[in-house]
This record gives C-alpha cells, structure tokens and sequence, in this order.
C-alpha cells in the first residue's frame, strides 16, 4: 500500500511541475537569470509551495509518526558543515547550467527528450558516486 501512494503522490508532484512550467528549462533558466531576461513566474509556484508547508507542517509535526512510515526522518544536527555548503552548491550549479533539478528532470523524461536521458544518467551516477563516497 505504501508503493501505491508513493506512486500516486509521484505522479501528483510530476503533474504539477509540469503544469506549473517547471520541467520547461527555457522558463526555469528565466527565473534564475535575476539580472538578465528574468521570468518571475516560478516565483509564484514557489511562493505557493512555501505557503502550503508553512501551513501544513505545524499539524503534521503534531502527530508522533507519519502515516507511513514508524517514524520522522529529521535532520539529527542544524550544524551547517562543507559537506552540507559543498552538496548545496553543487545542486545550485547543477540547476542553474541545465534548468533541472531532479524532480522535473525526472518528470520530463516523458517528453523524450535525448538530452534529458543524459541529464537524468549523469544525475543518477553522481548521486550514487556521493552516496559511495559519503559512505566511507
């Protein structure tokens, strides 16, 4: 049952990139050019999406677990490290050369697009590479 709702609420955050011009790299790389050409629409999507989980989040905090899982999963430490600024800027970077992070990198798979397959590959190693790396 949780697979099913995971893939439902998957599917619901997919649609809604796409509906919300998110997995449109032209128009992301638009909002993240502030001193050029910019596009203030996904200023709107984010700004929605801030008020939905300023909203939301005192209530689910309340419970003492969430609906699936035996518990949350919350950062341990509000220590702000290297590895934590290092991973950030890369991610930054990331978004900021191809206009994908990886939600609508993924969303966008569905438009077929060859570049996004390179994109969503090079994504896939590079996390699995952090996560052998962190590892050790």
């Amino acid at each position: 049952m949780r697979n099913v709702i995971a893939l439902l609420c998957g599917l619901v955050f997919g649609v809604g990139l796409a509906v919300s011009g998110m997995t449109d790299t032209a128009k992301v790389l638009g909002f993240l050019d502030v001193l050029g050409n910019w596009t203030p629409d996904l200023a709107f999507v984010i700004g929605a999406a801030a008020c939905v989980i300023l909203i939301t989040f005192p209530f689910v905090m309340r419970r003492k677990s969430p609906l699936m899982s035996l518990r949350f999963l919350l950062p341990k430490t509000k220590f702000i490290n290297g590895q934590l600024v290092g991973g950030a800027a890369l991610y930054g970077i990331g978004w900021g050369l191809y206009g994908y992070f990886p939600g609508s990198a993924m969303s966008s798979l569905l438009y077929q697009d060859w570049k996004t397959a390179i994109f969503v590959a090079a994504m896939l190693i590079g996390m699995g590479l952090a996560n052998k790396v962190s590892a050790n």
